[in-house]
C-alpha cells in the first residue's frame, strides 16, 4: 500500500495532535485529510512554515485548553435527567443517544458536538448512568444522567398500586377510617 507523511494541521482522533508528522495511506491523505484541510503534505517548506507558526498554535492550544477548563468548571454540577415511556422490567421504548443528550446540554446553555459526547451504547432502560464529554483533547468531564419512566420511576410493583381514582375512592372508606381514628384519639384526651 501506498503511504505518504502528511504534517497535521488540527487534532485528529487515534491519529495524532497538530504539529505532529504522521505516516497514512496515500488515499486517506489525498480523500480526505487534505481536501478538509486537517494536514498538509510533509515537505520541507511545510515543516518550516508549521515551525513559524508552532508558537501561534502552542498559544491557541493554551487557550482553548484554559476555555475548556472553565467550561468544565460550570458544568461540574451539571446533570440531565430524561423522562421516556417505559414498558416492562425497565426497558425504555425507544433509548436515549448522545445527540438526545447533546439537545439537552444545548437547553441548559451548553453547545457541545454530539460526537464529543462518549456514549458507547444508547440508553435503553431507566437507572442513573454517568456519560463521558470531551471538552478538550486533554479535558473531559463525567456528566450524571438519570432516566426515569413518564410521571416518575415506575416499576412493575408500582404500576400496580395507583390504577386510577374510583379504585382508590373504593378503598378509600377502610383507609379514611383508620386515619381519622388517631386524630380522634388524639382529640378525645385533649378535651
Amino acid at each position: 500500500m501506498a503511504t505518504t507523511n502528511v504534517l497535521l494541521r488540527e487534532d485528529i482522533d487515534n491519529l495524532g495532535a497538530r504539529g505532529e508528522i504522521v505516516k497514512v495511506k496515500a488515499g486517506y491523505a489525498r480523500n480526505y485529510l487534505l481536501p478538509r484541510k486537517l494536514a498538509v503534505e510533509a515537505s520541507a517548506g511545510n515543516v518550516r512554515q508549521i515551525e513559524a507558526e508552532r508558537a501561534a498554535l502552542l498559544k491557541k492550544e493554551s487557550k482553548e485548553r484554559a476555555t475548556a477548563e472553565a467550561q468544565a468548571a460550570l458544568m461540574k454540577s451539571l446533570s440531565l435527567n430524561f423522562e421516556r415511556k417505559v414498558g416492562e422490567h425497565g426497558m425504555l421504548y425507544g433509548s436515549v443517544t448522545s445527540m438526545h443528550v447533546a439537545e439537552a446540554l444545548k437547553e441548559k446553555g451548553y453547545e457541545i458536538d454530539r460526537r464529543r459526547i462518549n456514549l458507547p451504547e444508547a440508553i435503553k432502560e431507566t437507572g442513573d448512568f454517568t456519560v463521558a464529554v470531551r471538552l478538550h483533547r486533554e479535558v473531559t468531564i463525567d456528566i450524571p444522567v438519570t432516566v426515569t419512566g413518564e410521571g416518575g420511576a415506575k416499576t412493575a410493583g408500582d404500576a400496580a398500586a395507583p390504577v386510577g381514582e374510583g379504585a382508590a375512592e373504593s378503598t378509600a372508606p377502610g383507609v379514611a377510617a383508620a386515619e381519622p381514628a388517631p386524630a380522634d384519639e388524639a382529640a378525645t384526651p385533649e378535651a
